[in-house]
């Protein structure tokens, strides 16, 4: 049902690096399905915690075939979401479950799919494996592939998310310092011009900040900006 090239493309996706975020994640677990599974031409997966979060598809018109599922409110993605369960159209031509939807996905290419959803981490994975014949994704199979893709994507986007709040952190930090040194900045400026200790012009920039209804560090920037333009960019220390 797929190659032994898949587990390794899919464990590659949870190694993280500069430039790795949730949607490159995606985009790499529909690359590798498309050519890790054998007959499957393009996937599509949704990110879902009760509604869409995100959507990645190896081919745009597989996307289009979503968006036009969810609309018409039927289709074996549909039913993967609402029932929590594998579905498998064989053959497009041949169901009557979902007639709109099937004329819409022939109308794309796709003659039969495979509908896995996979729960991680309190959220939902919807993976669509789509092939332009019919039976492609016949057998059973369809477990296996599955729990090799639970496994596989479990540790991947645990890893991205784990590295998304490192890179939050580490933002959240810089953000801290920049504030702080503007701070110290508009302290000296207040200290130059009236001639009191640093602890009285912190009190003087909070005070202000309280009147006007602005954050500290807001106020601060704005102070330094009308010094720097009025004195040529000379900030006192």
């Amino acid at each position: 049902m797929f190659s032994p090239a898949l587990a390794r493309d899919l464990a590659a996706l949870g190694r993280v690096h500069e430039g790795t975020s949730m949607e490159s994640v995606l985009r790499g677990i529909t690359g590798a399905v498309a050519v890790g599974v054998p007959g499957c031409a393009g996937g599509t997966v949704e990110l879902r915690r009760e509604e869409r979060l995100m959507l990645s598809a190896s081919h745009s018109d597989l996307i289009a075939l979503v968006d036009r599922e969810q609309a018409l409110g039927e289709g074996p993605s549909v039913e993967a979401v609402a029932t929590g369960r594998n579905v498998v159209v064989p053959d497009v031509l041949l169901d009557t479950r979902w007639p709109r939807y099937d004329a819409t996905a022939i109308r794309h290419g796709v003659r039969s799919t495979l509908v896995l959803p996979i729960a991680i981490d309190g959220a939902t994975l919807v993976l669509g494996l789509y092939a332009v014949r019919p039976g492609a994704f016949a057998g059973g199979s369809a477990d296996s592939l599955a729990a090799l893709l639970t496994e596989q994507l479990t540790v991947a986007l645990a890893n991205v998310s784990d590295y998304d709040d490192v890179l939050t952190d580490a933002a959240q930090l810089q953000e801290a310092l920049a504030g702080r040194a503007v701070i110290d900045q508009a302290k000296g400026i207040i200290m130059h011009a009236s001639g009191c200790s640093a602890e009285a012009a912190f009190d003087e920039l909070r005070r202000l900040s309280q009147h006007h209804q602005v954050k500290v560090a807001d106020l601060a920037r704005l102070l330094v900006s009308e010094h720097q333009s009025k004195h040529g960019g000379a900030v006192p220390s």
